[in-house]
């Protein structure tokens, strides 16, 4: 049986990572480090308990830690998108990056309330070893809050800085097929009649 569990959370976190790298592409790694992160605060937190609490991670509870990687993926997934909407209205890319988080963070403390309000919920009204899914659920939420909060902003110069013309293209690229979003040319213009100078390198 825990070769089988290991097997499902190996599979799956391969499947999160592919669809990040191949959606995303350098932004994908944003979220691969995210779940890295998440995933060492996870194991952090439950081997404190287990040793203060004497707290055992049942088979409901690894399920548990299996939805909280497609809670962690989703919260980037939502900022990636306000991302690219911020550019596609015509804004930079350091504008479309503070203001999709603005939005995106709104979105995701939302959701992340609902999950752990049901995570809450479920430990009450369950019995047996469902308390244990809904404990960990409720756990991986609170990480979840954390997690995205200290990477997203932590992240915003690498995708402000290290691949911008990347960026722009992956980002701004609708899902439809629109135009994508490039920054802007200038172009310079002559008096009618007159040909523009041809710029010269300068002699050294």
């Amino acid at each position: 049986r825990a070769m089988a569990v290991k097997r499902v959370i190996r599979r799956g976190l391969l499947l999160v990572v592919i669809y990040s790298l191949l959606q995303y592409r350098a932004l994908g790694l944003v979220t691969v480090s995210s779940l890295i992160v998440a995933g060492v605060l996870t194991f952090g937190v439950i081997s404190v308990l287990s040793w203060t609490q004497g707290y055992r991670l049942s088979l409901p509870g690894v399920a548990g830690l299996i939805v909280a990687i497609g809670i962690t993926a989703d919260s980037f997934i939502v900022y990636f998108e306000r991302i690219r909407d911020e550019l596609r209205d015509g804004r930079t890319l350091v504008a479309a990056v503070d203001k999709g988080w603005e939005r995106a963070r709104q979105t995701i403390l939302a959701s992340d309330a609902v999950n752990f309000l049901a995570a809450v919920v479920l430990y009450f009204l369950a019995v047996g070893q469902v308390k244990g899914f809904a404990f960990t659920l409720g756990l991986t939420t609170i990480l979840d809050v954390v997690v995205v909060f200290l990477t997203s902003r932590g992240a915003r110069l690498p995708i402000t800085t290290g691949f911008t013309q990347g960026v722009y293209r992956v980002l701004a690229d609708a899902r439809s097929g629109a135009a994508m979003v490039t920054p802007p040319i200038i172009e310079t213009t002559a008096p009618a009649g007159r040909v523009p100078p041809t710029p010269r390198c300068p002699r050294r």
